[in-house]
């Protein structure tokens, strides 16, 4: 028993080094782990201020001038040749990826149908730049190749940037941003932050982080416009963020109509307009609440479309989204939208979906607005 005893006493504590040793190595491979990930993830500050790409000789914005603006989430140029594996339930779709021939075929065919409308101001939603997916490149830079010389302006707010994502249909760098193209002088441009999905830690420092892209275009006889992007979270169901970032967004809009200054935001806001779900297929509510987040938003400001369109005969001339999923044979739902400010008058509305069907899972909204 004595000898049992000597010999519990010499490797229990040859055990605890060993363990304390294990525990300690453990604990610095994970925290290397976490500050390698930290360090290649983006983490943006609430209000950041944005580069603004413009000639100083840009021609200005007029009182009472009208304005057309392009709005539309172009799907990192994809086209409409892929089920993406976030396309279906339990990330089971077959893509990954489009292929080089398809995003340059895609590329070519949004800079035909821009050229073609001709708007003043561009909202785009997916742009990627330096995505694995997309061989690393910047799209805004390519798509403005590709466009008249006149679209003079730009500004962009990166959403989701991170140099490796491991994840098992990713495995690769991922980048993506808003971007606004104008023909007019941009003065100055804002990124604000956006609530963002509650989740653990990892998983949140690797997802986007959504954002409203605030741009003013300085008006000769006025002040200024602001012209807002946004593309709100789409897999944020039951959790409370859609409300959060329509919130957000209503505090903001307050903020402008007290200082007077005329607005108008667009973008994919991913939610159906109030009374919307039920006339959903059931097979396609999946990613949808029954209540719409949009409901303040609808009541306080006027809209494009207006909530008397997407209840009418009509709806489905408004009809902005046509998924990526086989059950789905044409745009079966609103969740793109502008809405603008009681100082602007709409003078003409539609939803471009002929020439716009094999370029994106979204169908381009454009509007003409006047300034006060």
């Amino acid at each position: 028993m004595a000898r049992i005893k000597q010999i519990v006493a010499t490797i229990i504590p040859r055990l605890n080094t060993v363990l304390i040793r294990f525990l300690l190595g453990l604990s610095l491979l994970l925290t290397g782990l976490f500050i390698a990930a930290w360090s290649t993830t983006f983490h943006p500050a609430k209000v950041l201020q944005e580069p603004v790409f413009c000639p100083q000789n840009a021609p200005r914005l007029s009182a009472g001038q009208s304005v057309k603006l392009y709005n539309q989430n172009v799907q990192f140029m994809a086209g409409k040749n892929y089920v993406f594996f976030f396309d279906l339930a339990g990330n089971t779709g077959p893509d990954e990826r489009p292929s080089k021939a398809d995003i340059g075929q895609t590329l070519t065919g949004l800079a035909q149908l821009i050229t073609q409308q001709n708007p003043d101001i561009i909202l785009l939603q997916e742009v990627d730049d330096g995505a694995k997916r997309t061989d690393y490149a910047d799209q805004l830079a390519q798509l403005l190749s590709l466009l008249p010389a006149d679209y003079l302006c730009h500004t962009s707010s990166v959403y989701w940037q991170a140099g490796y994502l491991p994840h098992p249909r990713i495995m690769g760098a991922v980048g993506m941003k808003l971007s606004i193209i104008s023909k007019y002088k941009i003065s100055s441009a804002t990124r604000l932050q956006l609530s963002l999905i509650p989740e653990d830690p990892i998983s949140q420092l690797f997802n986007l982080k959504r954002a409203l892209q605030d741009v003013r275009l300085p008006v000769d006889g006025a002040n200024e416009l602001a012209i807002l992007n946004t593309h709100l979270s789409a897999f944020a169901k039951n959790t409370g963020t859609s409300k959060r970032q329509t919130s957000q967004i209503d505090t903001h809009l307050q903020s402008l109509n007290k200082n007077k200054i005329p607005w108008v935001i667009g973008g994919d806001f991913n939610l159906l307009p109030p009374g919307a779900y039920p006339l959903l297929a059931e097979d396609q509510r999946v990613h949808h609440e029954t209540e719409s987040a949009m409901t303040t938003l609808f009541q306080r400001y006027a809209a494009v479309p207006s909530l008397e369109l997407t209840q009418s005969d009509q709806r489905q001339q408004w009809f902005t989204f046509f998924p990526n999923d086989p059950r789905v044979q044409r745009p079966d739902r609103t969740i793109d939208y502008y809405f603008y400010s009681p100082q602007l008058r709409l003078q003409s509305a539609h939803v471009e979906t002929e020439r716009s069907l094999t370029l994106s899972d979204h169908m381009p909204l454009i509007a003409n607005f006047s300034l006060p």
